[in-house]
């Protein structure tokens, strides 16, 4: 029997493509890059926690559309795919 896990949908570039269940993040540090993640990654505490620190870094303030996380893309990826692991 498999298990389905979530995971990053994909980089995503364009604003229509979200599908029902997931959200889009603007991730990095410079350069924002486009991510469609799973909303059950919002149950998580360690994205919890990234949430938080993007709170206090941006605000509720979100003129791209969708949640800026202040991390680079590397750590964000890395984040994402330990949340898909539990």
């Amino acid at each position: 029997m498999a298990i389905h896990m979530p995971r990053i949908i994909k980089k995503s570039s364009t604003t229509g493509d979200v599908p029902k269940g997931h959200f889009a993040v603007y991730v990095g540090e410079k350069q924002k890059k486009r991510f469609v993640i799973p909303i059950s990654f919002l149950n998580q505490p360690l994205f919890q926690d990234l949430l938080c620190q993007a709170e206090e870094e941006f605000g509720f303030d979100h003129p791209m559309g969708g949640v800026t996380i202040p991390c680079s893309e590397d750590v964000f990826v890395d984040l994402t795919s330990r949340l898909t692991r539990i």
